[in-house]
């Protein structure tokens, strides 16, 4: 039977129960989970901790159909990727409940998104559709209700100039961009905002050389004339957005939990303050799998918010050969 989920009613009492009822209902309803379980030899019965679960390779998105059985899909995201890479999918069987994580998530950081405008720069996301951070922001300016909010693609001298406008009229502003875009515009002029947040939603996506999250966030600092620099920590493959309130180390809403794994051996699980492979509990994934082995590298803090410290390659990730 599949469990009842209210993200409302998820907290930390009740995180790990829900988590292990999801556990044994994907384990035997989504199959391509199911026979994972099988071919690593996991007793699916003696699973009573989240450090037992077994998760999911990420690049298992990218080559099967992660669902639960007999589920229909009312949309299908992709992820963004440079010409030829194959992209993961995330057939999303239920919407709402994509909308009702991106908007609790928000909400539970920032606030009514009506106290904002929202200004996105994603270009590379508009230009290969389907994208589920285009579809989620794309719902936060809605629900701004302002006509000052929305998106840019290249055109650059109207965001410059609808942020400086803004700002003088001490609007409260949230710029959302892709990192290579947001240093597009900072070459084009240098801003001294004072009224204005800015996130970045990672990525170079072949535009620029890669840059580790602290120098990205220095020269976006000085671009900007900001003091910090936000951030958000999402993915195709999930329902649920962690966040990072200006200070590189990131948040997760109370129906989300990071786990760190052995680089070497990805079954084992490392203490708070050990370096390894991030691991995603995302219970908002009922409907496909709630237990993914990430391919970032990152780090717990004691009071369970974490830093990203960069990416290794998806064949470190033992099992993820299994069933290609």
């Amino acid at each position: 039977m599949k469990p009842k989920l209210s993200l409302s009613e998820i907290n930390s009492g009740t995180f790990i129960k829900k988590a292990l009822e999801i556990f044994r209902y994907q384990a035997e309803n989504n199959l391509i989970y199911k026979e994972y379980i099988e071919r690593i030899a996991c007793d699916v019965k003696a699973v009573d901790s989240l450090e037992k679960i077994p998760f999911l390779p990420i690049s298992f998105f990218k080559i099967h159909k992660i669902i639960i059985e007999e589920q229909t899909p009312q949309k299908t995201f992709l992820s963004s990727g440079t010409t030829g890479m194959e992209r993961s999918k995330h057939l999303v069987a239920d919407i709402a409940l994509y909308k009702i994580a991106f908007r609790k998530g928000f909400q539970y950081f920032f606030g009514d998104p009506q106290d904002y405008t929202i200004l996105a720069l994603l270009p590379s996301y508009l230009e290969q559709g389907n994208s589920s951070l285009v579809y989620m922001v794309s719902d936060l300016i809605e629900q701004t209700k302002n006509k000052d909010s929305g998106f840019y693609l290249n055109n650059l001298d109207d965001l410059m100039n609808k942020l400086i406008k803004l700002d003088k009229e001490e609007k409260k502003v949230l710029l959302i961009g892709v990192s290579y875009a947001l240093l597009d515009l900072i070459e084009r002029r240098q801003f001294q905002l004072k009224n204005t947040m800015i996130m970045e939603t990672g990525g170079m996506k072949g535009r620029r050389k890669e840059m580790i999250k602290s120098e990205l966030h220095e020269v976006l600092k000085k671009g900007f004339g900001v003091s910090e620099i936000y951030s958000e920590y999402g993915m195709t493959e999930l329902l649920s957005q962690a966040y990072s309130l200006g200070n590189l180390v990131y948040q997760t809403p109370p129906w989300m939990k990071i786990l760190i794994r052995e680089v070497e051996d990805s079954f084992t699980m490392l203490p708070d303050g050990k370096s390894g492979g991030i691991n995603v509990i995302d219970l908002a994934n009922i409907n496909s799998c709630s237990f993914i082995a990430t391919q970032d590298l990152g780090r717990i803090h004691p009071n369970e918010k974490f830093e990203i410290l960069g990416r290794f390659d998806h064949s470190d990730i033992r099992g993820c050969n299994l069933m290609v």
